[in-house]
């Protein structure tokens, strides 16, 4: 009987030691668990608020990209407003120069301004003749000096000048037997007749077949052309218009 007692004795002590074993071993394995979803939620918490600030940075990220559209269409239409402006600029700036020219060439008809330039001198003088002859068809007429100058202007001529006298809008030219008289100002033969202009299509313009100087010839005149490197006429003064 003894002996029995001893027995489950010895069986009790080893069912409260794997109990205890059994405990520790379940309180590790709870432990575990516990730190393990504490673990876990710490990790979902911090990827959700990096969700939150990536979402929020692609929100900032679109804002600015509008933003920087917006600034491009302005900046494009700002540009396009620069170059119509530059566009209406120029082409002002193309008509005040096309003024200040036609305003020159006016001054230059006028004889308001001082000219110099290359040109040609065209000189008419009194033919030959015998006594018996008529002196009135061998002298130069105002028309042979007309044609000169008309002929000269259209050909390109900037400025004229007859004997020194500079021609303007309202010149008039009256001849008086052997004198020619140039808005009041009397000159005697020979006549030097001095244009600028382009030296090669002045002369071309007199010398075409049949045309001026061939006129003037055929009329008994002595006709004569001289290119001139530099020529210099003063302005026309005393004239209010």
């Amino acid at each position: 009987m003894k002996r029995r007692r001893k027995v489950k004795g010895r069986k009790k002590g080893k069912y409260v030691v794997f109990s205890l074993v059994f405990l520790v071993f379940g309180f590790i394995i709870a432990f575990s668990y516990s730190q393990t979803s504490k673990e876990d939620a710490n990790t979902l918490k911090i990827t959700d608020r990096q969700y939150l600030m990536a979402n929020n940075l692609r929100k900032q990220i679109i804002l600015i990209q509008d933003k920087n559209r917006e600034l491009q269409k302005d900046l494009y239409d700002k540009q396009e407003e620069v170059r119509q402006n530059e566009k209406e600029l120029s082409e002002e700036a193309d008509m005040y120069s096309s003024l200040a020219e036609e305003t020159e060439k006016y001054r230059l008809f006028l004889g308001k301004v001082k000219v110099k330039g290359p040109g040609i001198e065209v000189t008419l003088e009194d033919g030959e003749y015998r006594q018996s002859e008529d002196a009135n068809n061998y002298i130069v007429h105002e028309h042979h000096v007309f044609k000169v100058v008309n002929e000269l202007y259209i050909a390109g001529a900037t400025s004229i000048s007859i004997n020194g006298q500079r021609l303007n809008h309202n010149s008039y030219i009256v001849c008086n037997g052997p004198v020619i008289t140039v808005d009041g100002n009397p000159y005697p033969a020979p006549f030097k007749i001095t244009a600028i202009g382009d030296t090669n299509t002045l002369i071309s313009a007199l010398n075409i077949p049949g045309g001026v100087r061939d006129q003037i010839v055929n009329d008994n005149i002595i006709f004569s052309i001289e290119k001139k490197k530099q020529i210099i006429l003063d302005p026309v003064l005393g004239e209010s218009s």
